[in-house]
């Protein structure tokens, strides 16, 4: 491979921002896995955001790429996984397995795209000091002929128009909105870019704490819903806490610590089919997910980005408060709010 850039490649990064921007190129912001495809003729490289290859998990993403794209080029862009006109991001985290007759299966059952937004080098050029206006127009000329898993993501400089998809593209899973100056260079790494995500509350139970690597401090709050049944479910963590006030939590928890995990709600924790705590995963791989039970008496209200499949938080979760007026009981998935259902393949437009 020899192209005018060259991996590995950093992807230029959003920061986040409480509002939509003035005066700016704007795109929906996809739930996926951020890569950088490389090709030149028949070599393809798909790099993730920390620049590992990806090529061994999306086999029928390699061969469309090697059939639509320019026969020499580097694009920035987005891995999805579409299921029921949402994105599901289960079904892409299932791709990252080490079984290769694994990964044959899931890419026949779930094909994956590829969501284009930047150009970074086309033919013997590099793009990277050309500004994103010129980069854009380029990228929608390279790729004006390219068909399905191949997709150029929308883009608007209407601010009206962004608004609009802030509200309506969160019913097809997508995350928000980013925002990007118009003038802007690619820099790799930097966080250049602004996003604008959604953000909700919950009151949830704690049920439990993880230590923090640094010590017998607390890391994170395992959080929890009932269900409809009234069964607990392992919803998600929230962990952004200063080294003080992880100090103050092991105090605070310790009347609701238990002995063992007997007669605690997560007490199966090993049961496949349960969403708990201490279940081990192909991304734990030897992280220490041992978890200190609690009673489940206590709740906090938390804000969220939104939730997988209507679930469990798809990100971790932001401490707000503690909530003494609530009880557990009435801590259920009832709570959320549900986005408006929107068909993924509206946020595509005739290509999908």
């Amino acid at each position: 491979m020899d192209l005018p850039v060259m991996p590995p490649v950093k992807p230029m990064l959003a920061k986040s921002v409480a509002r939509i921007p003035p005066d700016m190129h704007y795109e929906a912001k996809w739930d996926g896995f951020r890569a950088i495809v490389f090709r030149d003729g028949d070599e393809i490289e798909i790099a993730s955001r920390t620049t590992k290859s990806l090529v061994r998990y999306f086999p029928e993403l390699v061969r469309a790429l090697r059939e639509r794209l320019p026969e020499r080029c580097v694009l920035d862009g987005e891995i999805v996984i579409a299921h029921g006109g949402r994105l599901d991001f289960d079904a892409l985290s299932e791709r990252i397995h080490p079984a290769a007759t694994r990964v044959k299966t899931l890419s026949e059952r779930n094909p994956a795209s590829f969501v284009a937004f930047d150009l970074l080098a086309l033919a013997d050029e590099s793009l990277l000091d050309v500004s994103l206006a010129d980069r854009r127009a380029l990228l929608e000329r390279a790729l004006c002929d390219s068909t399905p898993p191949v997709h150029v993501a929308p883009a608007t400089t209407d601010i009206e128009v962004a608004r609009r998809w802030f509200d309506q593209y969160e019913g097809a899973g997508l995350d928000g909105v980013v925002a990007k100056p118009l003038t802007l260079r690619y820099r790799q790494d930097e966080r250049q870019m602004f996003k604008i995500k959604h953000e909700r509350t919950a009151d949830v139970v704690v049920a439990g704490y993880r230590l923090h690597k640094s010590g017998p401090v607390v890391g994170s709050l395992l959080l929890g819903l009932h269900d409809a049944g009234g069964t607990l479910q392992h919803v998600g963590v929230c962990a952004a806490f200063t080294t003080k006030r992880r100090e103050e939590l092991i105090a605070e928890l310790a009347p609701l610590r238990m002995e063992s995990a007997a007669g605690h709600p997560w007490a199966a924790w090993a049961e496949e089919t349960a969403r708990l705590p201490g279940a081990p995963s192909r991304w734990s791989g030897t992280k220490d997910m041992s978890w200190i039970p609690l009673r489940p008496e206590l709740v906090c209200e938390v804000a969220y980005e939104h939730m997988e499949n209507g679930e469990r938080f798809r990100h971790m979760a932001r401490f707000r408060r503690w909530r003494p007026d609530r009880t557990p009981e009435s801590c259920t998935y009832a709570q959320l709010d549900e986005p408006v259902g929107y068909d993924l393949a509206d946020v595509l437009g005739p290509q999908g």
